[in-house]
This record gives C-alpha cells, structure tokens and sequence, in this order.
C-alpha cells in the first residue's frame, strides 16, 4: 500500500477548552485552516469543522466554549498515519467514512493532519499504485463489478466479476460491453439515468443475476455504468434459504392460528412486529393490522390499557404474568416471555393474553359471597358484644351517629386513627370502640397518656428498656407498651404533649413496624394499630415547629373529629338520663329531670362536655331535696356568663319587652352563625335584610361594649 510524507501534513491548530484558553476568539479569527482542534487537560480529544458553525466573525457575543464543545466531533473514529509507512487498504476505508485522518510520531504525539480528499488524492498520485490499489478494492468486494464507460466498452472489473462470466482481463478490458450483458438494459440505464436490478442472464458458459446502476458526473449526466452480478447458484441457494422461511413462517402461523390465547411478538423496544389470527374483541380499540410497528409502551401512556407486560419484561429482564384492565373495564391475563440473543441482550417479548373478564367476574363473586359469609358468621359471633359496648355510647344526633358509621367501616382495617375534640368529648371512649369494632377486638387495647408521664420515662414506658439501661432500672428489664399491644390496639392520648425528641423515634416505629428498647441496638418487629388522641391543634403546632410535619402525616391517616356536647344537644337528654340512672342504681335513689330542667340542659354550651355533664348530674343528685330536679334547681349549678354576654333562659315569668329582645338576639346569632350571610339569614327568619344587618350590627357593638 502507498505512503503519506511528512511534508503533505496540515499543522493541527488548537484550542483549549478546560480550562479555556484566554484570548482564543482572537487567535481564531487569524485561523485560516477549516478544523479547529479541541484540548482538555493538555491533551487533544475533538475537532471541529469551522463550517459547521456557521458564523460571519469570531466576535460574535453568541460565541462561547460551549459552541465549539456543542459541535465538537471526537477522535474515536479518526483514522491514524504513520507517515513513511506503507497504510493499508482497510485504512483507506476508514479514512473516506472520516473527513480528516491525523498523523503521530513514533512517541504517540500529533505530527498534523491530512484531510480526506488530499490522503485519497495522494494515495493515487503515486507512481505504481493507482492499479493496484483499485484492483485491491475491487477484488475485496465478493460479487462481480465491472464498470463501462459512455462508449460502452468495458474500462475495469474485479476477479469475481470474471470468474462468474467465464473470461479474462485481456478479453474483456476495451471490449464492447453489449456483447455479454443485455443491450435493452445499458441503452435503459443511459437514456433514463435510473437503475435496473435483478435481471436473470443465461447463455451456455453463465448464469447469473445482474444490477445496472447509472454513473453520473457532476452535471447530473451518465458518464458510464456500474454493472453488479452475482452467481445465480448463489441467488438459488438464498432463495431456497428464503422459501424455507416462508415455509417456517406458514407453520408459526398455522401454530398461532390454532391457539386460543391472542399471540404478539414485540421487539426489545416494544414495538409490535406480528400478531396471531386470534385477537381479543374489545381490548384494541382499532385492527391489529393497523398496530404493526406501534410500541406498546406508547399505548400505555395514552391508557389504553395498564400495566404493560412489555414494559414490565424489559425492565425486570424475565417472564412477567399480569392482569391488564382496558379503559372499558376489560380484564385481560397477560404473559410475556423474553427471548435473549447469543450475547444474552432482549432481543424478543412473545405475550400471551386470555380474555379473563367473566372469569374474574365470576371470581369477585365468589369471593364476595365469601366475604359475606365470613361477615355474617363475624357479625353473629360478635354481636353480643358489640351489642353490649355499643350502650356505652350514648347518642342519637346525626353528627355521632357519622362517627360510628365510620367506626364501623374501619372494622375490616387496621388503619392508624387521629380522634380530634375537645377534652371531654369521649375521645378514649370512640377508641375503645375502634378496638371493639375492629378485627383486634380479641387483642390487647392499651392506653397512655403522654403528657401525664415525664419525658424521661415516657421513652421507657413507649419502648420498655434491658436491664441495666440506666440508673434504677429493674434488673430484670421492662416491656414497653408498644410489645404489651402487639397484635392489638395502643391509643396514645395526648399525642400533641409527646417531647420532640421522642417523635422521632415514634415516626421510626410508625415507618418501620419495628421497635428497639432503650439501652438495646437489637431491633424487635411489632404488630400494632396505633390510634392517637388530642385536643390541640396539631396543623398550629406543625406550623409553630412544635410538632413534626412527618409525624404528623403519619398518624393523620384516618382522622376522626368528635364535635363538642354544644353542636349536638339533642344527645344532652340522652346523655342525663344515663348518667341519673347510673347514679340512682349505685345509691339507691329516684331522681327526675324535669322537661324544664332538661330545656336548661339543651341550651348550656358546655365548656367542659360531656365530662361537665357527668360531673354536674352527680352534683345535682348529692345536693337535690327533691325527686324531681327543676330548672330552678338547676340554673344557679350553671355558668351561662355575666349579664351583659348572657342569653336569659325563660324559666319564669319575665317582662315581655326584655323576654322578645333576648329571643330576637338569639335567632339573629343563630341564624348568622348558621347561614354566614345577611342576605341567607334574612331568607330563613322571613325578615329583610337590612333589618338583620341593623340589628346584628347592634348585637355585636353591644356585647362589644360589654366585654
């Protein structure tokens, strides 16, 4: 093979770019050469060819590193000259799939470069080796070329060429060209400048399949052609090769037809590239035909259906089986096989899928025919039970009664609950009945309050603690109340006194089902519903930094918000009678709330709640005279404000003056704590508006006046 010198060689002109060279836009704008070479750390590892940029000055503003770095091409594929020494034919390919080819010394440094078209110019320059250096190319290629010019006489071939024709050299070089290939197809290919292929020729001595291609100079005209043939023994054994793939594909669909399951075969892209007969009605929404080539990835995203097996099978690289759902409520079972190439790539997904619909369906009743049998044989076992904690709660407002429906809901879960309200509302009560109702109503449900314990033992009391863990420890250790409920049910009241520094550990056991007691590293996994309580405003305390935002979502799952005794006072009656009768069975006794007493007790707002309630009945019964406790008997007990923030109750004779102003008062505040606006609260009390906004006005400036 020919050589390159030294002299022939372009100086390589650099740039630095890491770091960047100071002053390098003016350097270039003195560049004349077309490739401008990048360096990193001193070393040379891209070029760029100055046309690519397209710019009219280097002082363009909008000319920065990162230009050249963006338009930058590496020297992975850049051919490498050893100048003085003979290149090789697979050199000289490489270089015309490359602009440019550099040059490095015996050390591995850049002596420069040469670009393509003046290494090629170069290489055929030399004296005694244009021929063999093109027969050398012509003879690498395994099919037969010759090429003819415009005379149509034969001026080069290959040996491949000649051996399919049965000839020589000598005999065809100069040779009219029509004398062994179709005169039709030469005289097509000149006139037409198009090309004609697969063209079978057989005379005695040859049989072979011939393309003739069009040479065209720079003016678009034919300046010759380029005839390829190949043997047709060659020709036959492909296609023999090809009718026992048509063969092979008969019986693959033959084989898909006569399966149930609808059959894809998908690429390692998820691109579908056959289908079988047997489609699913219903599951695509148009002809399978019309989804040949579609990625079924694509389709997902689009939710045609969820999940995708391809997509779960290039991702986890093994067979993947699934349920898919289309958007009109379609199950289909999904399996999806890989097949792995001789390198062990993805190279196919075969998914198999059976409409399961009516299966499933049959299945969900099934199994809700179960269900109920299990809930009915629950429900029968339980209800005795339920049946007598249930009387424990007292109520019949429509607020309460939401609560125990959702109580009741939760029975099948074991959710973590936060009750809200204020103290006093019953908030351990409807935790016991979590408990009660739940499906841990045979475990423990153990309770602790967290801002009755110091915080020093809290942690102890929470998590328990191994012997020796601290000064005064017992010797023998102690279980913490997270281990005493393992299986059942923890309330921690007054969730929002926990210390910070505990919540972080609470948050871990919340997170990680698991404990570690103190003075322990070992870890011990716990079982347990967590139900917190509190009357604080946790959504405050986040906000002030007082409580943890992460704890707070945790134990926020199920929130449950008990309302105080005031927004439902049609369970005071209820509540009072419970209370009395208890009092009365423990003593003896047979006391009465009079209508009037009961009408005091409705219309009190109960600061304290229920335990206010529970209290004052007791009190009543201690000190009343009678069997029958009065109103009169029980207002002074009752602590309605001082006069001028007080709503008189009428449970005497009063004058009618002061009696229609105090009712008035109360619609008005009733209605506007109600309805928010004027406008409604007129609409319900059946008055103006302007009449209630005066009077509301005068409502407030007076209350005002008298705080």
């Amino acid at each position: 093979m020919p050589m390159v010198m030294k002299e022939k060689l372009h100086p390589l002109f650099c740039i630095s770019v890491d770091p960047p060279e100071k002053e390098w836009k003016a350097k270039l704008s003195e560049h004349k050469e077309p490739f401008i070479f990048l360096k990193s750390k001193g070393s040379v590892y891209a070029f760029v060819y100055s046309d690519d940029l397209r710019i009219n000055t280097w002082s363009d503003p909008e000319i920065n590193v990162e230009t050249l770095i963006t338009h930058a091409h590496s020297l992975d594929n850049v051919g490498i000259l050893k100048p003085e020494e003979n290149t090789s034919l697979p050199f000289i390919f490489q270089t015309l799939g490359e602009p440019i080819a550099l040059a490095k010394d015996e050390h591995g440094e850049y002596l420069g470069y040469m670009r393509r078209e003046d290494l090629l110019v170069e290489l055929f320059r030399q004296e005694n080796q244009n021929s063999n250096l093109l027969k050398t190319m012509l003879s690498s290629i395994p099919m037969g070329i010759f090429v003819v010019d415009k005379e149509k006489k034969f001026v080069n071939c290959n040996e491949a060429g000649l051996k399919m024709i049965n000839s020589s050299y000598e005999k065809i070089m100069g040779a009219d060209a029509e004398v062994i290939f179709n005169n039709d197809h030469l005289e097509k290919v000149f006139i037409s400048g198009e090309t004609v292929l697969n063209q079978i020729q057989f005379t005695n001595d040859m049989g072979i399949l011939v393309d003739f291609s069009p040479i065209l100079n720079n003016d678009g005209q034919v300046d010759g052609i380029m005839i390829i043939v190949q043997d047709l023994p060659m020709v036959e054994e492909m296609a023999m090769e090809i009718e026992y793939v048509k063969d092979l594909n008969a019986d693959l669909n033959a084989i898909l037809t006569s399966m149930y399951d609808e059959i894809l075969v998908v690429n390692h892209k998820g691109e579908i590239l056959r289908y079988s007969d047997n489609f699913i009605s219903d599951f695509w929404e148009t002809d399978l035909k019309e989804l040949l080539g579609e990625n079924l990835l694509a389709l997902e995203d689009k939710g045609e259906f969820s999940p995708s097996v391809a997509r779960l099978v290039i991702d986890r690289q093994e067979k993947v089986s699934v349920v898919q759902e289309t958007k009109n409520g379609k199950n289909v079972f999904a399996v999806g096989n890989p097949v792995f190439n001789e390198k062990g790539e993805l190279h196919r997904i075969v998914i198999a899928s059976r409409d399961i619909t009516e299966t499933t369906r049959l299945k969900s009743e099934l199994q809700e025919t179960k269900r109920l049998s299990k809930k009915y044989k629950k429900e029968l076992e339980n209800l005795k039970s339920k049946d007598q904690f249930a009387k424990k709660i007292i109520y019949q407002s429509t607020k309460m009664e939401q609560i125990m429906i959702k109580i009741e809901k939760l029975a099948e879960f074991n959710s973590t609950v936060l009750i809200l309200g204020e103290s006093g509302v019953g908030k351990e009560l409807i935790a016991e009945s979590i408990h009660q109702y739940g499906s841990r109503s045979n475990q423990p449900f153990l309770k602790i309050n967290c801002g009755a314990i110091p915080e020093d033992l809290l942690e102890s009391e929470l998590f328990g603690y191994t012997k020796g863990a601290f000064t005064g420890a017992d010797t023998r250790g102690k279980t913490g109340y997270f281990q005493k409920a393992d299986k059942g049910v923890l309330l921690l009241d007054e969730i929002g006194e926990i210390p910070q520094r505990l919540q972080v550990k609470l948050l871990r056991v919340l997170q990680e089902k698991e404990i570690t007691p103190v003075g322990s590293t070992q870890s011990i996994p716990v079982d347990v519903q967590i139900i917190t309580a509190t009357n604080k405003n946790l959504e405050k305390m986040v906000a002030d930094g007082t409580f943890r935002e992460d704890l707070f979502y945790r134990i926020n799952v199920i929130p449950i918000t008990i309302p105080p005794l005031r927004e439902r006072p049609e369970d005071v009656p209820l509540l009072a009678f419970h209370f009395l009768k208890q009092l009365n069975e423990q003593y003896g006794k047979n006391y009465h709330l009079s209508p009037e007493a009961l009408n005091v007790l409705e219309v009190y707002p109960w600061p304290g709640n229920i335990r206010e309630l529970q209290n004052l009945i007791e009190r009543f019964v201690v000190s009343a005279e009678e069997d029958v406790i009065s109103a009169d008997f029980v207002s002074p007990f009752l602590n309605f404000g001082k006069s001028g923030s007080a709503k008189p109750l009428i449970t005497d004779i009063m004058p009618y003056q002061q009696a229609q102003e105090s009712v008035e008062e109360q619609l008005i505040l009733l209605a506007m704590k109600k309805y928010k606006t004027t406008s409604k609260a007129a609409k319900a009390l059946k008055i103006s508006q302007s009449a209630v906004s005066r009077k509301y006005q005068k409502i407030l400036q007076r209350q005002q006046n008298n705080v």
